[in-house]
């Protein structure tokens, strides 16, 4: 038995509703981690105040927080997976003479890990360690589309969390929703200038053993230099062999409620 039975049961909890695709009551929570229920109430109540589980009240149910978010996307970050980002990065650079990158979220930025810069392409706004608005960017929103609607609820809950750089892209809960809904109808994300005018990119995510989004791949080029489905093509590819050399798996996206 653990010496620290209180730690032991969080990492359950956490575990469990790492596991879900969509946030739980209370009592699913309880019986599946086979706690009591005044147990569960208070291990949940703390790690809310901690970020680490967000509680739906007017749905009586518990997901995981942005401070879960950001510790697996400190794992994303570990050596591991950027040195396999790198590989497919460069083979994909080489095929279409084009940048890309691989991001991973953090709160509701994205954090540039790996960037592979095509030869002969202009400069680029991001680079390793750059941090870019989620929703303006093509990888932030291949990553959003892939989480569950409730934890985007939770990243973005008003007007105020929509930062703007050159007056596009969404501005409020409602056209993000849209947004995400015709990214996962058409099975990447898109950016038109939103970053950088001129510049465009299309991005598409990666995916854990759970189906998670741990991050996500993205090609970025000028609007006349490029034909834009083998980029499609190439980014998609390019998510998958990531996806399948770190063990994961891609589920199919929730609808956006």
């Amino acid at each position: 038995m653990s010496q620290v039975p209180a730690a032991t049961r969080c990492l359950r909890v956490l575990t469990f509703l790492a596991s879900q695709p969509e946030p739980v009551p209370l009592d699913r929570i309880r019986r599946a981690c086979d706690l009591p229920r005044s147990t569960a109430y208070h291990l949940l109540q703390a790690m809310v105040e901690e970020g680490f589980v967000d509680h739906l009240e007017d749905e009586h149910r518990f997901g995981l927080g942005v401070a879960a978010f950001e510790v697996g996307s400190g794992y994303s970050r570990q050596e591991p997976l950027q040195r396999l980002a790198r590989r497919v990065l460069t083979t994909v650079v080489d095929q279409t003479r084009q940048s890309a990158h691989f991001v991973v979220l953090q709160g509701r930025d994205v954090l540039y890990v790996v960037e592979e810069r095509a030869q002969g392409r202009a400069s680029l706004v991001t680079d390793v360690g750059v941090r870019l608005p989620a929703h303006l960017t093509a990888s932030g929103r291949a990553i959003l589309a892939a989480l569950p609607p409730a934890q985007v609820r939770v990243l973005y809950p008003d007007a105020a969390a929509f930062a703007d750089r050159h007056g596009g892209g969404p501005a409020s809960p409602s056209e993000l929703r849209a947004l995400l809904s015709e990214t996962r109808q058409r099975g990447h994300a898109v950016e038109d200038g939103e970053v950088t005018p001129g510049f465009s990119s299309v991005a598409a995510a990666v995916h854990d053993h759970s189906g998670h989004p741990v991050g996500a791949v993205a090609i970025t080029y000028e609007h006349h230099q490029a034909r834009v489905q083998p980029l499609v093509d190439a980014v998609q590819q390019t998510a998958r062999a990531l996806t399948q050399r770190i063990g994961g798996r891609v589920t199919s996206l929730a609808p956006v409620r």
